[in-house]
């Protein structure tokens, strides 16, 4: 079975906190985003290759098995802390939390650092300037640095969908259109709300 995202939990968020402050006390701020940076990394590479993600996760394989095969695979390739981390949860039966753990690492860090991440959804692709400029004023707006990702929603007719945390904030113009129709549905204007219906399903195929 491979490894599962899922939200966090007290463990997860206990363990995160644990690597947080080794980190912090090991390097600073530069040491807890490289161990960041690193175990994103590993959990992208689970991602991508399943075999990697169910060796991972495998309660069939004995943790003192996979030990020798974790030192070799990270050992000179990640962040001693990190590796040092990755065994523990391995002599624990743990490294089915590493996605949890990887999120609540990631909520310590921007909350640390006054960061937080918006993911950013339009019709079609926007170039990386557009895509600084959203940063900038949502960050004005919110008093926080953003760091905003860009990705392409095709069911979108036109507008910006913003994804903060677990809050998702829609501009878009299919979502302006759908309130529009609910609010004539409301009034009791059928002839009206047909014709949006129509102008919907007509967008949406």
């Amino acid at each position: 079975m491979p490894l599962t995202e899922h939200k966090p939990d007290a463990v997860s968020q206990n363990y995160a906190r644990a690597l947080f402050d080794m980190a912090q006390a090991k390097g600073g701020n530069q040491a807890v985003e490289t161990i960041q940076g690193e175990m994103e990394d590993v959990l992208e590479l689970a991602r991508q290759d399943k075999n990697f993600s169910e060796f991972l996760a495998s309660r069939v394989i004995a943790s003192k098995r996979r030990r020798p095969a974790l030192e070799k695979m990270f050992r000179g390739n990640i962040h001693d802390l990190l590796l040092n981390f990755i065994l523990l949860l391995n002599d624990r039966e743990r490294l089915a939390e590493l996605p949890a753990i990887a999120a609540s690492l990631d909520h310590l860090v921007q909350t640390a650092f006054g960061r937080v991440e918006v993911d950013v959804f339009t019709a079609e692709p926007i170039s990386a300037d557009s895509l600084r400029t959203i940063g900038d004023r949502l960050g004005s707006i919110m008093g926080k640095q953003v760091i905003a990702h860009g990705y392409v929603d095709s069911s979108l007719i036109g507008g910006v969908k913003f994804q903060i945390g677990d809050q998702l904030i829609d501009a878009s113009v299919a979502t302006r259109l759908r309130r529009m129709r609910d609010k004539l549905s409301n009034e009791g204007s059928a002839a009206l709300k047909a014709r949006f219906d129509a102008i919907i399903d007509e967008r949406s195929n």
